[in-house]
């Protein structure tokens, strides 16, 4: 498979032959060596493997796929990931007609995407690895309102439409004693495919079902609101849009110095989203990991919007130099070291007993 090729015409690389180390060669074909360079940190019963790979999808996890290729690229002489954040759902089809070895999704694969993505994978199948725990943070622009809290409730009415204006009655009912002005009240969502969107109105749907009634999905169906590419276009127009309420996930939130709003009291923070997915289920079989999260768990201090990137591959079935490339690199990300770095970043790692599933999973990958 040439991916070098195929990948080009996919464009936007944002983890790319820049952040290769000046010694590392290409190699578009996915040929692959062992490296005797010292292993990169947390990859010490894993081979370095020389190789060029391209991966795509999730923008969630931009940021910690950035520091994890810095990381590895530095202890394998030789290796390369060229990561392109255009979104989860472009992500998926990359993988499923063969463009990527693997991809970020911030949602499983669905019973729609599962046999696409199987067929890429010959003798083996598409399986779903939780990687990253990502909050998701309701990111608004209200001057002179630094501390805000919002119920489900509130939430649903405000990106269904319902609620207009910042000093509704509902929001001050959430907000007792903040003067609340009467700004007309601007949403902000995703208008590409999006995980960030499937998880956000699948918290919506679970939490606060009488007030929000529009089909989930990577897609967003409600009216109204502005549509925005990326969690960057979100977060760009929050700032230049006093009024406007979004979301984006954590990371965005930190690096762009964004006011996030509290949720039934709960502040945004790496520990508080982790308690909310220690609490999920694996809904997969065998070596996919799919996760069911509990969006109305009453465990103390969770909070309750919370995604999980997982990186889809094959178990087995890729060209020879992608599959020992993909499980070099995921036995690093899945480490104690790989999600040690997740933290500063805006991420929360993942829970113990999850990532031990994690790394047999990865260690069974052909």
């Amino acid at each position: 498979m040439k991916n070098g090729t195929r990948f080009a015409a996919l464009g936007g690389v944002v983890v790319a032959g820049a952040l290769a180390l000046s010694a590392c060669g290409s190699d578009s074909n996915g040929t692959a060596t062992t490296s005797g360079a010292p292993a990169a940190p947390g990859t010490a019963n894993a081979n370095c493997v020389k190789a060029t790979v391209n991966a795509a999808g999730s923008t969630a996890q931009a940021n910690a796929m950035t520091e994890w290729t810095k990381d590895y690229q530095a202890g394998c002489a030789g290796a390369q990931v060229n990561y392109n954040a255009n979104g989860s759902g472009a992500g998926v089809t990359s993988f499923s007609t063969g463009q990527v070895a693997f991809a970020g999704s911030d949602s499983a694969l669905s019973p729609l995407t599962k046999p696409a993505a199987d067929k890429r994978c010959t003798g083996g199948e598409a399986i779903d690895l939780p990687m990253v725990v990502g909050p998701i943070a309701l990111v608004y622009n209200l001057p002179g309102v630094s501390t805000l809290n919002l119920s489900p409730t509130t939430i649903a009415g405000i990106f269904s439409g319902k609620i207009v204006k910042w000093n509704d009655a509902a929001i001050a009912k959430d907000n007792t004693g903040v003067t609340l002005p009467s700004t007309a009240i601007s949403t902000l969502h995703r208008s590409d495919a999006s995980g960030t969107t499937d998880n956000f109105t699948k918290f919506l749907t679970a939490t606060a079902p009488a007030g929000w009634t529009f089909k989930g999905g990577k897609v967003w169906t409600a009216p109204g609101g502005q549509g925005l590419k990326g969690s960057t276009g979100i977060s760009a127009t929050l700032k230049t849009t006093p009024g406007a309420i979004g979301y984006v996930e954590m990371s965005y939130a930190t690096n762009g110095n964004l006011q996030t709003a509290k949720v039934n009291n709960v502040a945004l923070s790496t520990d508080s989203a982790g308690i909310t997915v220690a609490s999920a289920k694996v809904a997969g079989t065998g070596s996919d990991l799919a996760l069911k999260i509990d969006y109305t768990t009453k465990a103390a201090g969770a909070y309750p919007i919370v995604l999980v990137t997982y990186e889809i591959t094959c178990t087995k079935g890729l060209p020879a130099g992608d599959a020992s490339f993909v499980k070099s690199f995921l036995t690093y990300t899945s480490s104690t070291a790989g999600q040690s770095v997740l933290a500063k970043l805006g991420y929360a790692p993942l829970p113990a007993s999850v990532l031990t599933q994690v790394q047999t999973a990865v260690a069974a990958l052909s």
